[in-house]
């Protein structure tokens, strides 16, 4: 009966811990932004993204230094979660046993057939990942999260998703990701994106090496909320001219927070609830997948073959 668990999410609201876990995050983020370049054109360019030359949308607004994107990761810029495609390449590089692999793959399995998050699902996923992990240097970490980008997750990223970031970055915006995924596996993919940054979970580092302890708790439903509130107030940006992007409910307590909330990708109750409050949705996924998760098959054809022109489309209301 415990996997029927993951089919009921609970509802939770802001807690000392999400708090401790956003400002975190966002002081991560910053952090990471200050040493890295978010021009770096040779990561930016994907397979698919490039072909096309989509006209100057209305929206986001060139020039506006106010306005910043803020894009949930899993089943939102990437097919699957990160933090199993993680897994995968540490059980390829020995860091665990079998038995360990095949519960990282139920859990994969998962995810791509139910297209959402459950806290008690994700939170399972990450306790295995910090045992994991414990003991490690943050830097030896780092430095295999660069292949395993490259072996699992390079070839996952939703390309229209990743049109929408462009055109952020185009409109001179910074973009920036908003995770439960470890925030170091976060910062390689957006630096791999050509993105701002990340926010993402902080693992807890003495010395540079991993306690197996969490500082806060993972970034997760409220928690992205207060991650996003303390880095726009740290960059001076104005949340209701801002973007965010999300597929999945548990994130209502971000898209909430900025004046452009988009469904991408929705589960279910997100878009009941986007279609209540008219927000923009794109679906990019195959006609056979959306209706797993019961999304009309029609939508799902018809916006991935809009494929990157949804960039043009960024400023028009749903159908």
């Amino acid at each position: 009966m415990a996997a029927l668990g993951w089919l009921t999410p609970r509802r939770r609201s802001a807690t000392a811990r999400s708090v401790l876990a956003g400002e975190a995050a966002a002081e991560a983020a910053a952090e990471a932004a200050r040493k890295t370049s978010a021009a770096d054109d040779d990561s930016a360019l994907l397979t698919g993204t490039s072909e096309e030359a989509p006209e100057e949308p209305a929206f986001p607004v060139a020039g506006d230094d106010r306005a910043a994107a803020f894009f949930d990761l899993d089943n939102t810029v990437m097919q699957g979660a990160a933090i199993f495609h993680f897994g995968r390449g540490l059980y390829k590089r020995k860091f665990f046993e079998r038995r360990e692999l095949t519960r990282f793959a139920w859990q994969q399995a998962w995810f791509r057939l139910a297209g959402v998050e459950d806290p008690e699902h994700m939170q399972d996923a990450r306790d295995s990942a910090l045992s994991i992990v414990k003991g490690h240097r943050v830097s030896e970490l780092m430095s295999i999260g660069e292949e395993i980008y490259d072996e699992y997750m390079a070839d996952r990223i939703w390309p229209g998703t990743r049109a929408l970031a462009q055109a952020h970055l185009d409109a001179g915006q910074k973009v920036w990701l908003v995770t439960a995924a470890p925030v170091e596996t976060a910062t390689i993919i957006a630096r791999r994106l050509g993105l701002t940054g990340a926010l993402g979970t902080v693992a807890e580092s003495v010395d540079g090496v991993y306690t197996g302890r969490l500082v806060g708790e993972p970034l997760h439903g409220p928690a992205k909320a207060e991650a996003v509130r303390a880095l726009a107030a740290a960059e001076g940006l104005d949340l209701d001219r801002c973007a965010a992007y999300s597929d999945s409910h548990n994130d209502i307590p971000m898209l909430s927070l900025v004046g452009h909330p988009y469904a991408i990708n929705p589960d279910a109750k997100l878009r009941k609830y986007a279609r209540a409050r008219d927000w923009r949705l794109r679906d990019y996924r195959t006609g056979r997948k959306a209706a797993k998760v019961g999304i009309p098959a029609a939508a799902g054809v018809g916006a991935l073959a809009g494929g990157t022109a949804a960039a043009v489309a960024l400023h028009r209301r749903r159908r």
